[in-house]
């Protein structure tokens, strides 16, 4: 179960912390310390752990190098953050897939796999979570993108939609179709769907 995020100090959002940063720059660090986890988290079950401290880092950096160009209707700033971060992930295509390949071999989460014991390291390696890996690296990055953030970055139709830059109805059918695709590869079980999408 993902941790809730970290509540917004004196009760104010993302848009006005980055706003507040806009004058006094170490106020963007409230942005880091409330979404980074989850952000980074996201990014090793994709990419494993190697890529994800850099990938976060960047991510915070190119955000706050754009900051003035935030869209203040936007209280909640993931869709902006998972989208930068889903840009950057895009040059590691390669090694995500070979990950998802490596876990359906394995069936060893890099998410879970440096924080449990050997009980849960055999939980782990069961067919089930092999072949959603599998299923996985098979799916288009479009349509791979477009589930994973719905289901692992827990983003709504319509943020991920701002997070890709696409029409909400573009996400909602791509992930209709990466669904139906793991429904007929999985034999009929949506794992991605109704366990939120965590292989571990």
């Amino acid at each position: 179960m993902t941790p809730p995020r970290p509540a917004a100090p004196d009760g104010i959002d993302d848009a006005a912390v980055i706003a507040r940063s806009r004058h006094d720059p170490e106020q963007f660090a409230a942005l880091f310390a409330r979404h980074a986890p989850a952000i980074k988290r996201y990014v090793i079950r994709r990419l494993g752990q190697d890529p994800a401290e850099d990938i976060v880092a960047e991510t915070f950096t190119l955000a706050f190098q754009r900051r003035d160009s935030y869209d203040p209707a936007y209280g909640d700033a993931r869709p902006w953050l998972y989208g930068i971060t889903t840009n950057l992930m895009r040059r590691h295509r390669r090694q995500e897939i070979g990950m998802y390949r490596a876990l359906s071999r394995t069936g060893v989460d890099p998410v879970v796999e440096p924080f449990t014991n050997e009980v849960h390291r055999r939980l782990a390696a069961d067919g089930e979570r092999r072949r959603l890996a599998a299923a996985l690296a098979g799916l288009s990055r479009p349509h791979r993108d477009a589930l994973l953030l719905v289901t692992w970055g827990e983003l709504s139709y319509e943020q991920a939609a701002l997070a890709l830059g696409v029409p909400s109805g573009t996400v909602r059918s791509r992930v209709s179709r990466a669904r139906a695709k793991l429904r007929r590869v999985l034999g009929g079980i949506d794992q991605a769907g109704e366990n939120e999408g965590k292989i571990g």
